[in-house]
């Protein structure tokens, strides 16, 4: 009985840990009253990299002289080519407490990062500190002040009413257009196209000779118009229109007669072979620069491969085609009163149980809005930075006026993409963050991609369609279920972990093992009295 007992309790000892393993709960980040430079800190940081080698020197760059700074801190960069594989891997890492210090994200995945108790840290303390916010006194570099964060780009940063991320880049999408065949078509390129005359564009590009060679290429391949991210597509009509896509609350709107209408003219559009989107046909910029589309939809950031002399290819050159490229905003449907789509990467900070550790890695994420990474990481792509510091310094401002100086650092598409925004700042928006938003976004798009591939196999897409869309996608995402706003007034947290489940098993046969012999010890005490 002994022996049962005591491995009884060696199990419930190792339940324990397994179960305290990976706990979501920590204290919460106070600020030190110091940074204490007389102990060294190894920080790690994860970002997005597209392959692009001079992205990938200027994050060495910044940790270097970042360390120069600060010799008593080393920071470790892991590099990744998807946003959605970060994601993965901290929610990965959270149950292990192996999060990264510092990580570019959006604040819709910081949204589910936050439900686990105080795992990303808030920032609006550190902010307004006057020691190492800022602007702050104890700074050694020269860092933005708090009102020269652009606005905007820092309210888009706000998740469960509290700053939990600080901005990097911003872009937003852009029509790239091939200039030569809208011409030739006999149309001109107004300052904001609708999208009425996008498709009709669009419609009239398809025309074919009697042995199927496309009028206007002369080719056997045309794709009018591609939409790379139908999400943004889908949000952005929606948002043009002013109906519902969802609420800060996480209630879901996008489920309603505006939504049905855009699909029954991505249906009319794909039927006439007039529209297609990058998940069925491939990357825009790789049938934009072969002369087989006229207009494409892609992220300001992805300028650099967009045009017949893109400094950036995927396709031989042999197969470019040379045309004179346009860079537009996105079709509207009141050019009066224009909407586009806010985007970009920010800076999210993990707590750790060391608030010098916390601190550490703070000062690092500021780091990265000083000018010099700013500027340098904004030229390397359709990108501008987010503070009027960089945008007004004179080296961005040389680099705005070079445009068309070279088909380099100074590619004109490149930088028409990154003047497209900046004049735009006040026009563009973002949608509400919340637990589950991530999984509204990937809804958004897949209705637009399973109307256009049904209709590419012959499917009626009618309202009887439509409507079963709309379960299909409200059970494949769970949107029929309340989203996470942080609040943990009655929160439901579902069922016991199986650790946990072992752990109160093991409790509850100790005790009774230990009342058992409790009780035969008394028995055999009687027997001998």
């Amino acid at each position: 009985m002994r022996k049962l007992i005591s491995c009884l309790c060696v199990l419930l000892l190792a339940l324990t840990v397994s179960g305290c393993h990976g706990s979501k709960g920590m204290h919460a980040f106070v600020i030190p009253e110091g940074f204490d430079e007389t102990k060294t800190y190894e920080i790690t940081f994860w970002a997005k990299n597209d392959t692009n080698k001079t992205q990938t020197m200027i994050y060495e760059k910044a940790i270097r002289n970042f360390e120069e700074l600060y010799p008593n801190i080393t920071v470790n960069m892991r590099l990744y080519t998807d946003y959605g594989r970060i994601y993965n891997d901290v929610i990965t890492n959270i149950s292990t407490n192996t999060t990264p210090n510092v990580c570019i994200t959006y604040p819709d995945h910081i949204a589910t990062y936050i439900t686990g108790q105080n795992i990303v840290v808030p920032l609006d303390e550190l902010f307004a500190d006057e020691q190492y916010g800022f602007g702050g006194s104890a700074l050694k570099f020269d860092g933005p002040a708090y009102d020269e964060v652009i606005p905007k780009f820092l309210e888009e940063c706000i998740v469960s009413d509290q700053h939990y991320a600080i901005p990097y880049m911003r872009s937003t999408e852009a029509l790239y257009i091939n200039k030569t065949f809208v011409e030739k078509l006999g149309y001109e390129i107004p300052e904001i196209l609708t999208w009425d005359l996008i498709f009709e564009i669009a419609q009239a590009a398809t025309e074919k000779d009697a042995d199927g060679t496309y009028v206007l290429n002369g080719q056997k391949v045309m794709l009018p118009f591609i939409y790379k991210s139908t999400d943004n597509m889908m949000i952005q009509m929606l948002k043009q229109r002013g109906a519902g896509y969802s609420q800060p609350d996480g209630t879901v709107e996008i489920f309603n007669d505006t939504t049905k209408e855009i699909l029954r003219t991505v249906a009319d559009t794909v039927r006439t072979d007039a529209f297609s989107t990058f998940k069925i046909s491939g990357y825009p910029g790789n049938f934009f620069n072969a002369g087989q589309c006229i207009f494409a939809v892609d992220s300001t950031a992805g300028a650099t491969w967009m045009g017949s002399d893109a400094p950036l290819m995927d396709i031989p050159a042999e197969r470019v085609v040379p045309f004179e490229t346009e860079v537009r905003m996105i079709p509207q449907y009141d050019p009066e009163h224009p909407q586009m789509i806010s985007q970009g990467p920010s800076i999210c900070i993990f707590n750790k149980a060391d608030s010098q550790e916390v601190l550490a890695s703070w000062l690092f994420a500021q780091y990265l809005l000083t000018n010099e990474v700013q500027t340098a990481y904004a030229e390397t792509e359709g990108y501008i930075p987010v503070t009027s510091k960089a945008q007004e310094s004179n080296a961005y401002q040389e680099y705005l006026a070079l445009s068309g100086s070279d088909l380099k650092e100074h590619y004109h598409v490149k930088i028409a993409a990154s003047r497209l925004l900046l004049e735009n700042i006040e026009n563009t928006f973002v949608t509400p963050v919340f637990n589950g938003s991530t999984s509204l976004r990937d809804a958004a798009g897949q209705m637009i991609e399973d109307t256009a591939k049904s209709i590419r196999r012959k499917q009626t897409v009618d309202e009887a369609y439509i409507d079963k869309e709309f379960d299909n996608v409200t059970a494949l995402y769970r949107l029929d279920q309340k989203a996470d706003t942080g609040s943990r007034d009655e929160e439901d947290l579902g069922p016991l972990p199986a650790t946990a489940k072992a752990l109160l098993s093991v409790l509850v046969l100790t005790w009774i093992m230990i009342l058992l012999y409790v009780g035969r010890e008394q028995l055999k005490k009687r027997a001998q009295n």
